[in-house]
């Protein structure tokens, strides 16, 4: 039976989960994605019902959730055999800073908290503004943000994002607009000429290794490789396009570019 607000949910991506949590309104996720660390006691408060692109359908089935909350084409395939089984679904697309702020009032629209879910968002609105506000040294800081090592993939659209709101100038803006990381793949060449100053590194879950950055064919002369300036940033609080990315993420990439918080 389904209730309005629902009782039961499930949620199969971190940004949804951190975003109930934000709300207070955690006590009706019944199952998270095992990728979900934010906040931290969430590893030891739900069960972990699925990975990024697969999931236990029957344990999902099983939690008898009212809605079950997905993000983007990946998760396609888990949201049809979950409707195809009866399953309230409302999957996600948000892939830049407005569609992540659309997703937290989504959100709490979906739970009746759309009050706290509009004070939430526009908490977020005034501390991006802040940030990109502050008075930075020009000129801006050259950035290359790298979601990828093999093949080369920049990064997604709220990255870029956030790299410019943090005072530096993403040297590949033009794929900011590509969904698909096969459509930001670039050439280590492209790399080379643009020449960043700083190096962002944040390989989707899989810890970055600046050594091998810095052995790439030619890429000693690159700014960013000769000065030291290669910097790691958790996927967890970059490449989840929820509040992590508009708080830690935005604070960590101020930091790698001037040396403090904001």
């Amino acid at each position: 039976m389904r209730h309005f607000p629902p009782r039961r949910i499930v949620c199969l991506t971190e940004e949804t989960v951190e975003t109930l949590y934000l709300l207070g309104e955690q006590d009706r996720i019944v199952g998270v994605s095992g990728y979900a660390v934010r906040p931290p006691r969430v590893r030891r408060e739900k069960p972990r019902v699925s990975a990024f692109v697969s999931a236990d359908i029957p344990k999902i089935l099983a939690l008898e959730p009212d809605l079950v909350l997905a993000f983007s084409d990946l998760q396609a395939g888990i949201a049809a055999d979950l409707v195809r089984a009866g399953v309230h679904v409302h999957v996600f697309n948000q892939r830049d800073i407005a569609g992540i702020l659309a997703m937290i009032r989504t959100v709490g629209a979906l739970v009746g908290a759309g009050d706290r879910a509009e004070q939430l968002a526009q908490s977020l609105e005034r501390r991006l503004a802040a940030i990109a506000a502050t008075p930075r040294f020009s000129p801006r800081p050259r950035v290359y943000f790298e979601e990828w090592d093999d093949p080369l993939i920049s990064g997604i659209g709220w990255v870029s994002e956030l790299v410019e709101i943090a005072g530096g100038e993403d040297v590949f803006p033009e794929l900011r607009h590509q969904q698909a990381a096969k459509d930001r793949i670039i050439s280590a060449e492209a790399v080379r000429e643009a020449a960043p100053n700083v190096i962002l590194a944040s390989w989707c879950g899989k810890k970055v290794v600046p050594a091998r950055i810095r052995a790439r064919d030619g890429w000693s002369d690159i700014p960013a490789v000769r000065d030291h300036r290669i910097v790691e940033i958790k996927s967890t609080i970059i490449l989840q396009p929820g509040p992590a990315a508009l708080t830690d993420g935005l604070d960590a990439i101020v930091k790698a570019l001037w040396g403090a918080r904001s």
